[in-house]
């Protein structure tokens, strides 16, 4: 009977009702931070074993694996989604695919951003 004496002594805290005024914004720290993927299948799929594959709500993932049927805008298009995204530390482009958008990755570089 003690254990159970001593659990009703403890209730636990009432929730705290905060307003909007009272909650802080989030920031994102390091462990928040993500890494995008743009290369081959086997390249991606081991990034992505690795644990850095993520699709969030909404289906937007931070990886994208090309082949022969890849067309050239879509890589471009997630190349500047990446690379505008606030929650990207990193983005990891195969050779390959670097150089199927080379222009797009030297106006990056030329922005003053790191390559």
């Amino acid at each position: 009977c003690l254990e159970l004496a001593s659990a009703r002594s403890f209730s636990a805290p009432a929730p705290v009702r905060r307003s909007a005024a009272m909650v802080k914004k989030k920031f994102l720290s390091q462990a928040d931070m993500k890494i995008g993927v743009i290369g081959d299948e086997d390249t991606v799929t081991g990034m992505v074993l690795a644990g850095i594959g993520h699709v969030d709500g909404q289906g937007k993932k931070n990886f994208l694996v090309v082949d022969a049927k890849t067309h050239q805008r879509e890589i471009e298009d997630m190349f500047h989604e990446l690379t505008q995204r606030k929650d990207m530390a990193m983005v990891l482009i195969t050779q390959g695919c670097a150089e199927s958008i080379r222009q797009a990755v030297d106006e990056y570089s030329a922005s003053g951003q790191v390559v």
